[in-house]
């Protein structure tokens, strides 16, 4: 009698512990999938930005899930030499290996990226634009 009642027991701690475990992960993920303020107050501010500027205004949510309340990957370090290499090849006629050139591009092609940096990363933003500086542009998109 006492084997059973023991084996009870034992079923039902392991039964409680695995339910308690259920518990802890059930509440870990509902509070990791809340939205932070300051990222939806960034995002909205970034949206006013973006449309002030003239520039295609993506929703919201987008830019709240792509950035984050730190700027995700633009604010890592927007003015490193990596960053840099990544804009110039980017300013290029598309073309690969020996036709690759670079390109007088529009200003809009980083106003939105100079944008996102005022926004998140204020203080990088003077160290962005003088990478953007740096570069030639000219009016050639409507």
């Amino acid at each position: 009698m006492m084997d059973a009642q023991r084996e009870r027991r034992v079923t039902w701690i392991v039964l409680g512990l695995i339910f308690l475990g259920f518990m802890v992960v059930g509440v870990t993920i509902f509070n990791s999938n809340k939205e932070n303020q300051a990222a939806i107050d960034k995002a909205a501010q970034l949206s006013q930005e973006l449309a002030a500027a003239g520039l295609p205004v993506p929703a919201s949510q987008q830019i709240y899930n792509v950035l984050g309340d730190d700027g995700g990957a633009v604010c890592a370090a927007p003015a490193n030499a990596l960053v840099k290499s990544i804009l110039y090849g980017q300013l290029t006629n598309g073309a690969a290996g020996p036709g690759q050139r670079p390109i007088i591009a529009d200003n809009k092609a980083v106003q939105g990226v100079l944008l996102i940096v005022k926004v998140y990363c204020p203080e990088e933003a003077e160290d962005f634009q003088q990478v953007i500086d740096d570069l030639k542009f000219a009016d050639v998109a409507a």
